[in-house]
This record gives structure tokens, C-alpha cells and sequence, in this order.
């Protein structure tokens, strides 16, 4: 998946990426302010924060990178969270942000502060932060061009959101909605939050289920593909085509039911490592570099062909990953420039 992600999907030759030595930056402290840990694709970005940024602070690199999460996904909560990082004196903050707007002013305070804020996955629109997102938008319109790829005909779609007022699940449900206005034989009958986590997921689609005709597809937005599938077997209905969101429960399903019966689906998600692909990121603009204001990475996709190995690579209970190093972030820098 690194290959795919990187070197194919960037077009980026890591192996001749040269990393400019710049301004010392063995005391500068980097903090992470994350709005949200309720589901496997939270852990696992918080996870790969400790597993990248552990080694950098042992090695010199930065002095401290420490992780706060919010109690609730709330943006006073996280607003106040990095009003207090100001306080303590941080050199950067990397912000999964509850809201593209409700912190920004925050954020202006911290950037006013000399403080360097660094977006992801919830990226923030205040003009003085950096942002790093994938294509939201397309990774909820290739959905439903795959649905129209394996059933020309149409047919009646469910679509599970995440988390209600978030940027992410405002962008990928846009993404959806405009991949129906291009492939206008499907009709999406009912939509659910499933707060991108499998539990809620299956609660909301057994809910709407009974108030449905026939589905054959399932359009999702990561961490709602098994509980869906779940909640439509117990309701004794004929298994539509669900896509997935990489998290391992989702690609462990799709195997079993693929070896039983030939199933077919595919995965899509952001890699939770983005996370440290912003702690790079943020690094080198405190080491002097010139970094764009927006940086785009892509989505990771799974495929039929794929999936073995993926499931294989993926830890039980995690999500398909990519983890980046300065080297990684630098060609990322260096392909957006």
C-alpha cells in the first residue's frame, strides 16, 4: 500500500528525495490536538502519532510531541484545549479539528502567538494554518462510480454518514450525493449517521432498514461497513453491495463472505498516518522550510485483488495504514511546490 500511496498515486521518487539540513529544531515542542477518539480510525491515528513521533523525540529531532484528545467531539472544548497549548509555550500545534470554522479563532490566536497550526483530516479555514486533506468530495463520488462499473442498471441506495456537523462527513456525503447526480440511475432512499463507528452503524441502518425497499448498495464513509452488514443480515435481507472503509472487521467480512460466495465490494479511507505526514510537516516549517498552504494527499483504496494482502498487513481491530517519514513528507512538500 506505501508504494501505492506514494510513489504511484503522487508520482514521487522518494528514493532521490534529498532532505535539506535548515535551522535546528531539537527544542521546539510540537502538540497534537485532536477533537475525537471514539472509533478504530482515531486509535490508530493516534497510535501511528506515538509510533513516528516517539522515535523523533528520542533521536533529537523535536523536543516533546504530545497528543491531547478532547472528551467530547465539541469546538469550544477544543478551542479552550489550544488556547491552554498557547499558554505552554508550544512551538506548533497539529489539529484534527471538531469544525473547519468554530476554532479558527483559536487558531488565529495561536498563529498571532508566533505558534505554527498545522490541519488534518479536520482541516480549519483560518488563512494563517496549514492544511493537509485528501479529496474528500471524490472519495465519496468514486463510490458510486464503482456501483455504476458492477450495476449499469441502478437501483436503490443507503447512505451512512459520520459524524453530523463534521467537515469530513460534510465533504464525502457531497461527494456522494454529486456521483448520483452523475450516475443518475441510482436514488439514495434513506441516509443514517453511523459516527464513522461500527456499534452506531449498525443501531442506525437497523433502525431505517424496515422503512426501505430493496437496497443494492451501501455508500459509507469508513468504520460503518460491518456493522451495516450486521444490521441487513439480521433483518433477513439480500446482501447489497457495501462499501467498505478499510478498518480491519470490515476487510475481514468482506474476505469471508468473498471465499463463500464471491462477494465483491472495495474499501476506501484516508490513511489514519496522515497524522504524522502533519507532524513532518509542522517540523519542517519550524526548520525553516517553504511549505504550500494546502496539501493534498490521496485516499487509500482497497481492491478485490488487493484485499488478502491488505487484510494480511492490517493489525486485528486497527485499519489499513500508512505511516510516513521526514523523507515522505518532504517529497509531499516538494510534489505540491
Amino acid at each position: 500500500m506505501r508504494a501505492v500511496l506514494l510513489t504511484t498515486a503522487l508520482g514521487l521518487g522518494l528514493g532521490a528525495v534529498a532532505v535539506p539540513a535548515g535551522a535546528d529544531t531539537s527544542d521546539k515542542r510540537i502538540a497534537l490536538s485532536n477533537n475525537y477518539a471514539g472509533n478504530s480510525w482515531r486509535q490508530a491515528m493516534l497510535t501511528s502519532w506515538e509510533t513516528v513521533t516517539a522515535p523523533a523525540v528520542a533521536d533529537g529531532i523535536v523536543a516533546a510531541a504530545d497528543a491531547f484528545t478532547t472528551a467530547e467531539n465539541s469546538a469550544p472544548e477544543q478551542a479552550a484545549q489550544i488556547q491552554n497549548m498557547i499558554l505552554q509555550g508550544y512551538d506548533a500545534i497539529v489539529v484534527n479539528a471538531a469544525s473547519p470554522t468554530a476554532i479558527n479563532g483559536a487558531v488565529k490566536e495561536a498563529c498571532d502567538a508566533g505558534i505554527v497550526v498545522v490541519s488534518f483530516d479536520g482541516i480549519v479555514t483560518e488563512p494563517c494554518a496549514w492544511r493537509i486533506a485528501v479529496d474528500f468530495k471524490e472519495m465519496g463520488r468514486v463510490q458510486v462510480e464503482y456501483l455504476a462499473g458492477r450495476m449499469p442498471e441502478g437501483g436503490n441506495l443507503l447512505e451512512i454518514r459520520g459524524l453530523a456537523g463534521v467537515f469530513v462527513d460534510d465533504e464525502i456525503s457531497a461527494g456522494i450525493h454529486a456521483g448520483v447526480e452523475q450516475f443518475p440511475q441510482f436514488t439514495i432512499v434513506g441516509s443514517v449517521h453511523g459516527d464513522w463507528a461500527q456499534d452506531v452503524a449498525q443501531r442506525a441502518v437497523a433502525g431505517i432498514l424496515p422503512s426501505l425497499p430493496e437496497i443494492v448498495g451501501v455508500v459509507t464513509q469508513g468504520g460503518d461497513g460491518y456493522g451495516a452488514a450486521q444490521a441487513i443480515a439480521a433483518a433477513g435481507r439480500d446482501m447489497p453491495v457495501i462499501v467498505m472503509g478499510n478498518r480491519q472487521d470490515e476487510l475481514l467480512w468482506w474476505k469471508e463472505q468473498k471465499d463463500a460466495s464471491g462477494y465483491e465490494t472495495m474499501s476506501v479511507s484516508i490513511a489514519p498516518g496522515v497524522s504524522t505526514l502533519a507532524f513532518w510537516v509542522a517540523q519542517q516549517i519550524l526548520d525553516g522550510r517553504e511549505v504550500p498552504k494546502d496539501l493534498v494527499v490521496p485516499f487509500l483504496s482497497i481492491s478485490q485483488d488487493s484485499l488478502e494482502a491488505d487484510l494480511a498487513s492490517t493489525p486485528e481491530g486497527g485499519v489499513a495504514n500508512v505511516e510516513y517519514s521526514l523523507e515522505d513528507a518532504v517529497a509531499v512538500i516538494d510534489g505540491t511546490n
